[in-house]
């Protein structure tokens, strides 16, 4: 079948799989946080298949964007968070461009939450934590390194791998000085919430020196 065939034969939103709700713009709340924070329990209740993956956009030091899908390793007072190699391509962008955007999306409630702000690198200590407080295949994915570099080989990249393996599992607190927890400071947040006959309500938070303004959006 061709790729138009395929589009076409597409439904968004198929009953069967996904439940719209309504949203009142007019009861949510006066800070943007305690609603992701409602909405990201809504999507682990619905059965959201990784609810926690997001899309992370950045620019090179020419302005051109770059997207990946990465995970959300918290969201509180300080800003959404995740984490990389300061070296990789990302790390490298967010040194040039120290600002991004993030993208949710949860289909199963036909919802979209997008966040952009300036971002900032955690203290060494803190981006250690967050690495030993993750799994050992994270710990031995991030003693592998070299994230986006050229690859020779997909047996040198076994060879090395099987090493971090042995690594981490030898030693569960080793460091990576390149591992970097960053943090987006939001100043913007939008949430998006589909309706059955498109009437899709969109409300938008925009943070001022005298804290939040929420606005309405045309779908």
């Amino acid at each position: 079948m061709e790729l138009h065939d395929l589009l076409r034969s597409l439904r968004v939103w198929d009953p069967e799989a996904t439940a719209l709700s309504p949203f009142d713009p007019e009861a949510a709340p006066d800070e943007p946080l305690p609603l992701f924070t409602a909405w990201f329990a809504d999507a682990v209740a619905a059965g959201q298949t990784e609810p926690h993956t997001m899309s992370l956009a950045t620019s090179d030091e020419a302005g051109r964007p770059d997207v990946r899908t990465v995970m959300l390793h918290g969201a509180d007072a300080d800003g959404w968070s995740f984490a990389t190699h300061v070296t990789s391509r990302k790390g490298r962008q967010l040194s040039a461009r120290p600002y991004a955007a993030l993208g949710f999306y949860w289909p199963v409630l036909g919802r979209q939450v997008r966040v952009r702000g300036p971002v900032t690198a955690a203290a060494s200590t803190l981006s250690q934590a967050d690495l030993h407080a993750r799994s050992t295949g994270a710990l031995a994915a991030a003693l592998t390194g070299r994230q986006s570099e050229v690859l020779g080989s997909l047996a040198e990249l076994e060879r090395v791998s099987a090493e971090s393996w042995a690594r981490a599992q030898r030693e569960p607190a080793a460091p990576v000085p390149t591992w970097t927890l960053y943090r987006l400071r939001p100043e913007e947040v939008e949430f998006f919430q589909g309706e059955e006959r498109r009437r899709h309500v969109r409300l938008d938070y925009r943070r001022t020196e005298s804290g939040w303004e929420r606005e309405l959006l045309w779908p």
